[in-house]
């Protein structure tokens, strides 16, 4: 679903391949879509690769693939073909400038219609009339020398774009990298300072030490673990650097 409540479906024109259908459904099991629509489709045999490739999407995103003509698909959706040429020059392209595929999340925050991400043959992919038919157009930037990706790493790359609007949770939900509190963060500071004199580090000298070590942490956004390992740390390193006999039992 997209952000609006809008569904997203993905097509495939044409596939040769059925490993490549059976990949391009198991990247859609991946990234939480479920409606494949097939234009012209290889066979798909339950006991051949499609299958095969698929993963747990055999269970029922590609048993449940619709086939349709091309033309339902430009009629009764957004379109989005994905084609491996950007040809950034609008007397080239016949739909310039073309999205790349981060960019697709933005643009269809704007759709208000159901919408269907295309993706085309393995050799050839999309024709120009048939890109011209889109809505939008969809390109991964690749080496200029070999810009074509294979049709599934293809899809894969662009259904992982859209997870923000095709998935409630993923298995790295960014709530685990909780950042130590300000508070835990000073302590460590006073600690390091603690070390410096400990270690006689030159006073002068001291100041830029510890600016440095705030810069690094300040890019690094540390745990509460981490930094409770690092006072550790920080703490028995003072307590070695002081004459035996002041040391804490």
């Amino acid at each position: 679903m997209t952000g609006s409540g809008h569904s997203i479906t993905v097509a495939a024109v044409d596939a040769e391949t059925p490993g490549n259908v059976g990949t391009i459904a198991r990247a859609m099991k991946n990234f939480g879509l479920s409606e494949l629509l097939l234009v012209d489709p290889p066979e798909l045999d339950p006991d051949g690769e499609a299958y095969g490739f698929a993963g747990r999407a055999r269970e029922d995103v590609l048993p449940n693939a619709t086939e349709c003509s091309f033309d339902d698909l430009v009629e009764g959706y957004h379109t989005i073909g994905c084609t491996a040429i950007t040809n950034e020059d609008p007397t080239k392209h016949v739909r310039y400038p073309a999205l790349e595929a981060d960019e697709l999340v933005d643009h269809l925050g704007g759709v208000d219609a159901d919408v269907a991400v295309v993706f085309g043959r393995e050799r050839v992919g999309l024709t120009n009339d048939e890109l011209a038919r889109m809505d939008a157009i969809c390109s991964i930037p690749a080496r200029a020398e070999y810009p074509s990706l294979n049709l599934g790493q293809a899809a894969t790359v662009v259904l992982y774009e859209l997870r923000e609007l095709t998935l409630a949770e993923t298995q790295h939900p960014e709530e685990l990298h909780e950042r130590a509190s300000e508070a835990e963060i000073d302590r460590l500071y006073d600690q390091f300072d603690d070390l410096l004199a400990a270690i006689g580090h030159p006073e002068p000298k001291r100041a830029k030490a510890n600016r440095l070590l705030r810069r690094l942490l300040g890019r690094a956004h540390p745990t509460p673990r981490e930094v409770s390992t690092l006072r550790g740390i920080l703490r028995r390193a003072t307590e070695l650097s002081e004459p035996p006999d002041e040391r804490p039992d």
